[in-house]
């Protein structure tokens, strides 16, 4: 591994431990990761405002706002734009779209938000961030993390389920299986020894081996 390569690895955000903190305006004024304590953070990024693609996904993060609130969880999307150009996109997709986005953007022209969290990709652009997400629980450790290219659309209710699915991991122990949606069953975490492995298949559980059992919640 090159130097330059270690030095880009070390600044990379990692998941399971503390999120970058950050002070930035933002369309709601000031905010700060603290800000945020004791709730759910979704925090994305957009190459740029008054673009079709970050448009389509802002107006789907808006109508999905209820459902990340009912789950303890804001939104606050960023891209390198000026707080001017943030406001006048916002009053752009009211007026055009009738949508109102409830949740704030970050003006991040020094990049440093998007620097510290890995958001600019130079394969991609060296001055846009590309579509980057990412989830922060309510004690600021990051939980995940999903980049995607400048050209293609996020799915927002791939988020919505991927909050659930850890709000469920970390109330109940478990794991979710592929396409988990909530009222699945659940899986049970494996065995760590010989004698668990016995004590599983008699547990009552849905096992279709030592190792692979599930069970509704």
């Amino acid at each position: 591994m090159s130097e330059n390569t270690e030095q880009a690895v070390r600044g990379m955000p990692r998941i399971n431990e503390p999120a970058p903190a950050f002070e930035a305006k933002t369309t709601h004024g000031v905010k700060k990761l603290a800000d945020y304590k004791g709730k759910w953070l979704v925090l994305f990024s957009h190459p740029a405002d008054f673009t079709p693609v970050c448009t389509t996904e802002f107006t789907a993060f808006a109508r999905a706002y209820p459902e990340f609130q009912k789950l303890n969880t804001e939104l606050l999307g960023l891209s390198i734009d000026s707080h001017y150009a943030h406001v006048a996109w916002v009053r752009n997709i009211k007026e055009k779209f009738g949508i109102d986005i409830p949740f704030p953007i970050i003006e991040d022209l020094s990049m440093k938000v998007a620097n510290a969290y890995g958001m600019i990709q130079p394969g991609a652009s060296d001055t846009s961030a590309v579509r980057a997400t990412f989830i922060i629980d309510p004690n600021g450790m990051l939980r995940a993390m999903v980049y995607y290219p400048m050209s293609n659309g996020r799915s927002i209710p791939e988020f919505l389920r991927l909050v659930q699915a850890l709000q469920t991991s970390d109330a109940h122990k478990v794991a979710t299986p592929e396409g988990w949606q909530p009222g699945d069953k659940v899986i049970v975490p494996p065995p760590q020894s010989v004698q668990e492995a016995e004590e599983r298949m008699a547990a009552g559980y849905e096992c279709t081996d030592w190792y692979f059992c599930k069970k509704a919640l």
